[in-house]
C-alpha cells in the first residue's frame, strides 16, 4: 500500500477516536456522582423560560434514602375522612433528618397529631416545609436558624399519632408567601420533585 494511502488511514483513524473519546467523556461528564446524595429539582413557578437557582434543589430529606425507595402516599384517605397531603419516608428510629433545601428554622413545635415536628421556610419564602413524628431535634437547633441543604435537623420516630411499627418521616411541603404565618399554606405533592419525575426546563 503506498504511503499517502496509509497515511490517510490513519488520519481518518484518528478523527474517527478524537470523535468518539469526546463523545464517551461527555455522557460521563453527565452521569451522577455516586457518592452525592439524590436531589431532585424543583421547577419555578415563573411563566416560561423557567430556571433553576440552587435555592430550587430539594434533597429528599431522609439520610440514606434514594429516589426509588419513596412511595406517593399523596392523597391517601386517613381517619375522620382526611386526605393525605404529604409523603411519609420510613426509615428506621434515629435515622439522620435533613434539610431538603436552604432556608430558616421558623417553628419547632410539639403537637398530639405530629409529635416533634420543624417548620422549615424556604430561602425565597415562597415555601414551607413540615417534618413530622421526628425522635427528637439536632442538639442546639432553635427557631430562626438559618440551614443549608443537607444539613441534620433531627431524628426520625414516631412521636405524634404515628404508628411505633411505622417509624417515618411525614414530609409536607406548603405553597406560601414570605409574609405569610408559619402554618399557612397550600399542599403540593413533594413526590415527584423527590422522585425526579418532574424536571425543571433549562
Amino acid at each position: 500500500m503506498r504511503a499517502p494511502a496509509v497515511f490517510g488511514l490513519m488520519l481518518a483513524a484518528a478523527v474517527i477516536m478524537t470523535t468518539l473519546t469526546s463523545l464517551y467523556r461527555g455522557t460521563e461528564d453527565d452521569l451522577p456522582d455516586p457518592g452525592t446524595p439524590a436531589v431532585a429539582v424543583m421547577p419555578s413557578v415563573e411563566a416560561a423560560p423557567r430556571v433553576v437557582h440552587a435555592e430550587a434543589a430539594v434533597a429528599i430529606p431522609v439520610e440514606g434514602v434514594r429516589a426509588w425507595d419513596l412511595v406517593d402516599g399523596w392523597s391517601q384517605s386517613r381517619a375522620q375522612e382526611r386526605l393525605h397531603r404529604a409523603l411519609d419516608i420510613a426509615a428506621p428510629v434515629g435515622t439522620p433528618v435533613i434539610a431538603a433545601m436552604d432556608g430558616r428554622i421558623e417553628k419547632l413545635l410539639a403537637s398530639d397529631r405530629g409529635g416533634h415536628t420543624i417548620y422549615q421556610r424556604s430561602t425565597d419564602g415562597r415555601l414551607m416545609l413540615y417534618y413530622a413524628h421526628l425522635q427528637g431535634y439536632r442538639r442546639g437547633l432553635a427557631e430562626g436558624d438559618r440551614v443549608r441543604r443537607g444539613q441534620v435537623l433531627a431524628t426520625v420516630g414516631a412521636s405524634g399519632n404515628a404508628d411505633p411499627a411505622f417509624p417515618h418521616l411525614h414530609f409536607q411541603m406548603l405553597k406560601t408567601t414570605p409574609d405569610a404565618d408559619w402554618n399557612a399554606g397550600e399542599p403540593v405533592n413533594p413526590y415527584p420533585l423527590l422522585a425526579g419525575r418532574t424536571r425543571a426546563r433549562q
